[in-house]
């Protein structure tokens, strides 16, 4: 059994006895919409419509074959799923019987899931038998090899040689619970226990795990209920990964809590989830930038318009005019938000700010929530003045699988350190300026990458544009812009340092190299993957001095 943070119980005992945390069961949430709505749809995922009864049903059965298997309390149930019905059973199954689900992204491989199961301390991990060409049940086979505490792979949706099958576990819990009067009971739990194990994306460094408890997580849902006035009448639309903090939130979670249904999309195609959102009558959705920007760009089907209310758009930055132009084309609320696998939701814009508001800022400060900012000499930033940004509250981690690294993030009095900068305005509205590594330093001046990146991002024929340092003798970095241009656009440097000298943008901080690409290196939340593009500038500027050196000689 992996240790587990305990977390603070000091912040605990506060927010408790402040009303924050209501002491409920993830899982008691889905077994009380079975009893109370059971015929009512819970999920569509395809040509699969599975209501709450139905879910209820195979969430009890698996549980009855974790637990006939010899998983309990404390042990970690990985689960490397697409956006199934399945993902969704194995991951209130697990908590149901006490254990701890690890979901991971389908899009990791080897390297890093060996990583994540040898860390966590796995004890089985379901996967598909293949999805998206890649062969899932090869790779976690060899994992079993390798990793000690792994004992067993169950594949979904098709068979693998003699491994575990996800129907014939379901199969199983039910003959289990059917011989023993219903099988045993389930065991004591607090809302405080971990019952979530996620892994940072590590865009900079190596994953880290992230563990949460049942109130943190029911805390989160409540504030974006009420942010929202949210209700069992809307539908959640889900295209991000269920795997991933977003996804799993508010593609497992929130649709539970509200006793409404969710639409799931595996393969993001802009088109389908176009459509998608308008059969079911989607009203609500929490993603990435890419997702937004394609539903933008198909735009409602013969103008007839869309069901959706709002777009939450996080997990990525997120260019002011894309919120623009989401209010023109979707006739929806899209706003940016801020938060973190840490701290899931910090800021979100609301119903009430305007356009403007929505697409130059995070939004205001969610619930119970607490954000500082602090400057250099570690006082706390006034109004307007930008800074380290620090968090806590109500809906904050328990802390990481690796001491140290929790020592690092969180003080003794609770502050989250998030490696980010941000700017919190007269009205308490946050504004992140970047990451506090995401910084060029150009002759001894700082350059934050984001401010550049979007002022172009207000270039017409600019899609998506990434900005990071490049080495250089004289300097010590310099600015190199990767620029996705729009269909059958032209762009050169020149074109961009017009477009900055028209914004009145100081000179240095223009990119002085420009890299055309076809598309941005993300991670499964559509962060781009900025060690990625500074280690391919890097490797270019290498080359063409090998290929200046080779010349002169």
């Amino acid at each position: 059994m992996t240790a587990m943070p305990a977390g603070r119980t000091r912040a605990r005992t506060r927010y408790a006895e402040e009303g924050h945390l209501t002491g409920e069961l993830l899982d008691r949430q889905l077994e009380q919409a079975a009893a109370a709505c059971g015929s009512r749809t819970a999920i569509v995922d395809g040509a699969h419509r599975l209501t709450y009864h139905e879910m209820f049903q195979r969430v009890e059965s698996l549980a009855h074959a974790l637990r006939g298997r010899g998983i309990g309390p404390g042990d970690v149930v990985s689960f490397q799923l697409p956006n199934w019905w399945e993902a969704s059973v194995v991951h209130f199954a697990t908590i149901r019987i006490g254990a701890i689900s690890n979901p991971l992204v389908p899009i990791l491989r080897h390297r890093e899931l060996r990583f994540m199961l040898q860390q966590a301390g796995s004890k089985i991990v379901f996967v598909p038998s293949t999805f998206r060409g890649f062969d899932h049940a090869a790779l976690a086979s060899r994992l079993c090899d390798e990793v000690a505490t792994l004992e067993a792979m169950v594949t979904v949706r098709g068979a693998r040689d003699q491994a575990l099958t996800f129907d014939g576990l379901l199969g199983e819990g039910t003959r289990l619970a059917e011989s023993n009067g219903g099988g045993e009971p389930a065991p004591v739990r607090s809302a405080d226990d971990p019952v979530l194990l996620l892994y940072t994306s590590g865009t900079e460094s190596r994953p880290k795990g992230v563990v949460h408890s049942h109130n943190g997580l029911v805390y989160e849902n409540r504030t974006m209920i009420e942010r929202y006035s949210l209700s069992e009448r809307d539908a959640v639309f889900m295209p991000s990964p269920v795997t991933h903090i977003s996804g799993l939130l508010y593609g497992i979670h929130l649709p539970v809590a509200l006793r409404t249904k969710v639409a799931l999309l595996d393969q993001w195609r802009p088109e389908q989830g176009r459509d998608l959102i308008r059969t079911e009558n989607c009203t609500f959705t929490v993603g990435a930038t890419p997702f937004l920007s394609g539903l933008v760009d198909v735009g409602p089907e013969n103008g007839a318009g869309t069901s959706l209310r709002y777009f939450v758009c996080g997990g990525a930055d997120v260019p002011p005019q894309l919120i623009r132009l989401a209010d023109e084309k979707l006739k929806c609320v899209a706003v940016r938000a801020y938060g973190s696998t840490e701290f899931p939701t910090l800021s979100a814009g609301g119903p009430g700010d305007s356009v403007e508001r929505r697409a130059t800022t995070d939004g205001q400060i969610l619930g119970a929530a607490e954000a500082r900012v602090l400057t250099g000499d570690d006082t706390v930033a006034p109004p307007g003045v930008v800074g380290d940004l620090y968090v806590r509250g109500p809906e904050a981690f328990l802390g990481y699988l690796d001491a140290s690294d929790t020592d690092a993030t969180i003080g003794p009095d609770d502050w989250i350190s998030t490696g980010d900068q941000a700017v919190i305005d007269a009205g308490g509205y946050v504004r992140i300026t970047g990451r506090t590594k995401d910084i060029i330093l150009r002759g001894g001046e700082n350059i934050s990458a984001k401010e550049v990146e979007e002022i172009l991002g207000e270039h017409p024929a600019i899609r998506e544009v990434a900005v990071v340092a490049m080495p250089d003798k004289v300097l010590t970095e310099k600015a190199c812009a990767f620029v996705v241009p729009r269909p059958g656009a032209t762009l050169d440097l020149g074109e961009l340092v017009r477009h900055l000298e028209s914004t009145n943008t100081a000179r240095q901080k223009f990119p002085e190299r420009l890299e055309l690409v076809e598309s941005l290196p993300k991670t499964a939340s559509g962060k781009v993957q900025k060690v990625v593009l500074r280690q391919i500038v890097k490797e270019r500027l290498a080359a063409e001095q090998r290929a200046a050196l080779s010349t002169d000689s």
